[in-house]
């Protein structure tokens, strides 16, 4: 449920998202579908071999340039062993702040201007 939900409000806000139920079924979609993916947005507990803090690990050593979102409403991109530098959301959160690190997400690589 609180995935359908947390979709449908990125939907609402004109975002295409593609849903994956595991960390292993996203890290298989993302294998064939990076080049299309502007942001993953991962929890930190999730069902399957790899959980969201391995997600986050391998998006970001092959993606490097792609913007992370990781939540929790446990622990934190620290406690969990995200080694690279993510937008984050503890949970339970509102929906403005998630809109909110979501656009943080993505400022956080945009390319800087000198």
């Amino acid at each position: 449920m609180i995935l359908e939900f947390l979709c449908e409000i990125l939907q609402e806000e004109g975002f295409k998202v593609e849903p994956q139920t595991s960390a292993d079924a996203a890290s298989l979609y993302l294998e064939k579908h990076a080049a299309d993916v502007a942001l993953l947005l991962t929890d930190i507990t999730m069902p399957g071999t790899l959980n969201g803090a391995d997600l986050a690990n391998l998006f970001g050593d092959r993606w490097p340039e792609k913007p992370v979102m990781v939540m929790s409403g446990y622990e934190t991109p620290e406690t969990s062993g995200v080694k690279h530098s993510v937008a984050f959301i503890k949970k339970p959160w509102a929906i403005g702040q998630l809109l909110d690190c979501v656009e943080s997400a993505f400022k956080s690589k945009a390319p800087q201007l000198h």
